[in-house]
């Protein structure tokens, strides 16, 4: 394998959940279940509203005795880390901002291990993502950045929606619930674990076949941007959908976008508006699933 690629991810930052009981809350809140959390495993999670509704998607692991780390974007990190906060009540669990003490990295071409397997390198972890070759590393913040050619923020993002991978940013806060993103199908949801905010309406969503938005992607010419809406030309008035990642590349632009299903049958599909950029469809590179 060649020598990976990596970026410094300034976009990211690490919330540092530490007690007896970091990870029972953990597992009482998110989307994953955390109780079972081992040391060479990852987690995808959510945080969803009482709607079930995405607050902030991220990535949580063990990082020492009673101690648990998510990383997620810096932009829902300070509403996440308060909303947490106010559910601790009296669990032994200290939740803080630990960003200012690790460096998030987004490394391609890094490794050939399934998604969430988690390798130790002393203090610094590398978590296998969606995506061939694709893992986030956290390491000290002092510590040398990883070898490897640096890439572009838009390197990064259009790998990210070539994976079929979104995150919930600032302008998509609440927009998802957990399978409109294809949350599920990439590892983010347990369907086995006990509540969470929103777990009855996300195993309504699962079991009763009401989904009707999915995440797809897409390849255009004009730039994009998340929140941005997708309209189809056989309903021009109402949107079918809106931008959740996208990156750009000699010109041309990917977009993972959460649409309705019912626009990927008949019309075609513009960004900004009815008139705007024609989105061409590409293949997701996972399956998803069918309804029963």
């Amino acid at each position: 394998m060649p020598e990976p690629t990596q970026l410094r991810l300034l976009d990211w930052g690490v919330i540092r959940a530490q007690g007896a009981d970091a990870a029972s809350f953990l597992h009482s809140q998110l989307t994953q279940d955390f109780a079972l959390l081992d040391r060479e495993h990852a987690r995808l999670a959510g945080f969803c509203t009482a709607k079930g509704r995405l607050l902030a998607t991220l990535v949580g692991w063990k990082h020492g005795e009673d101690e648990v780390l998510l990383a997620l974007p810096a932009e829902t990190l300070a509403a996440t880390l308060k909303r947490l906060s106010m559910f601790v009540m009296r669990a032994k669990c200290k939740l803080s901002d630990a960003s200012g003490e690790f460096a998030v990295y987004g490394l391609l071409g890094a490794t050939e291990a399934e998604a969430w397997a988690l390798a130790r390198d002393g203090d610094a972890v590398q978590i296998a993502l969606p995506g061939a070759g694709r893992a986030l590393r956290v390491q000290a913040v002092d510590a040398p950045a990883p070898t490897g050619e640096t890439i572009t923020p838009d390197d990064w993002a259009w790998a990210e929606a070539e994976a079929g991978v979104a995150w919930v940013r600032g302008a998509t806060v609440e927009a998802f619930v957990p399978q409109m993103i294809n949350f599920e199908v990439l590892g983010g949801v347990s369907f086995k674990k006990g509540c969470y905010p929103g777990q009855e309406i996300v195993a309504r969503s699962q079991y009763r076949g009401t989904l009707k938005r999915r995440l797809q992607v897409f390849e255009t010419d004009a730039p994009a941007t998340v929140g941005q809406e997708i309209f189809n030309s056989a309903d021009p008035e109402q949107p079918a959908g809106v931008v959740a990642s996208t990156g750009t590349r000699g010109g041309r632009t990917l977009i993972a976008a959460e649409i309705k299903l019912a626009a990927l049958e008949s019309g075609s599909l513009h960004l900004g508006s009815a008139a705007g950029a024609t989105l061409q469809s590409r293949a997701l590179p996972y399956e998803i699933p069918p309804q029963d």
